[in-house]
């Protein structure tokens, strides 16, 4: 079974890849293929934020059932 890798450790990646691509000195087929991984870790990314952003939006009540999160502003 393959190991699952971070999300450190992809946000990782991606910036090695940007950062190679940015310097501008790598071989066309090369270039591609580096921005093509960098595409999918990107998107993978925004959807581990998203499922995120959507486990932090609930809270527990007291039956220990997930409910939305309700913020009130009360100014």
């Amino acid at each position: 079974m393959a190991e699952k890798v971070s999300f450190e450790d992809k946000l990782k990646q991606l910036e090695v890849i940007v950062s190679a691509l940015e310097k501008g000195d790598r071989p066309l087929e090369t270039a591609l293929t580096d921005f093509q991984t960098g595409v999918a870790l990107a998107k993978d990314l925004q959807k581990t934020l998203q499922d995120t952003e959507k486990t932090l939006a609930k809270v527990m009540d007291d039956d220990g059932n997930l409910t939305d999160l309700e913020l009130t502003n009360n100014d």
